[in-house]
């Protein structure tokens, strides 16, 4: 009894060393970020289609999916097709809004920065991770389909977990790609040989989770100037909003 005991002991104290020498090794990060900054960097266009989960707490609130379109540098196209359709675009100085069903469109300027707020605006080569994390870290867990999983701290959040719901908002209320929030952290599932990634899990205070899946990427494609140039259908409301804000330094 007391040998199984020591050699319990000392496989559990290898499967923490284990963890332990997962998380904090550094260079095998570092080197999953270029491949990851060096696949999203080098194209001129992307496309992929993806699935949007908003969650509060447990409660799973929202689930779409549609078609999203990236353009360097900093412009984006999110065509959502279910449950109902949306528009989200920016042109990289305006954003806007549209929900058809609402008959009005929501504006707003985004202001330039190399590291916007958005953990999204990676893949459109507007940032790049390292800017936007204080802390990267490899988990030792693979994610889905056996991805690497990445945790990035951005910089500027609380190390602590938000528990209360203040951030919470109407579950009636359209959500789109802008609504970041206070970001606590980011998991970034990603192909670890060709660098895209299959998942983008941004969790904010209040218990708040935004996460986008990703698939059928598609690279260098030509795509119009105008289809990140939104023009508001007659008879629209365009509601103006304030300025989406780059993240504090």
């Amino acid at each position: 009894m007391r040998i199984r005991s020591i050699f319990a002991r000392l496989a559990l104290a290898g499967a923490l060393l284990a963890s332990i020498s997962a998380i904090g090794a550094p260079d095998e990060a570092q080197r999953i970020v270029q491949i990851v900054e060096s696949r999203y960097h080098s194209a001129r266009t992307l496309k992929a289609v993806f699935l949007e989960r908003y969650s509060e707490g447990r409660n799973t609130v929202r689930i779409e999916s549609g078609t999203a379109f990236f353009s360097r540098p900093g412009r984006m196209l999110w065509e959502y097709e279910e449950p109902e359709k949306k528009v989200f675009v920016t042109d990289g100085k305006t954003v806007w809004f549209y929900v058809p069903a609402d008959h009005t469109v929501t504006r707003a300027p985004m202001k330039k920065s190399d590291d916007m707020r958005t953990p999204l605006s990676l893949i459109t080569g507007n940032s790049s991770l390292s800017r936007f994390c204080k802390r990267i870290e490899l988990l030792p867990q693979a994610g889905a389909a056996g991805a690497l999983t990445l945790r990035c701290q951005p910089r500027g959040a609380s190390d602590a977990t938000d528990s209360t719901n203040k951030g919470s908002r109407s579950p009636g209320k359209a959500i789109s790609p802008a609504d970041t929030g206070e970001i606590r952290e980011v998991l970034l599932d990603v192909d670890g040989k060709d660098g895209w990634l299959s998942r983008v899990l941004i969790r904010q205070s209040g218990g708040i989770e935004i996460e986008y899946s990703f698939g059928r990427w598609q690279m260098d494609m030509d795509l119009p100037d105008a289809m990140f140039h939104f023009q508001a259908p007659k008879g629209v409301a365009i509601v103006e909003a304030g300025s989406i804000p780059a993240e504090q330094k």
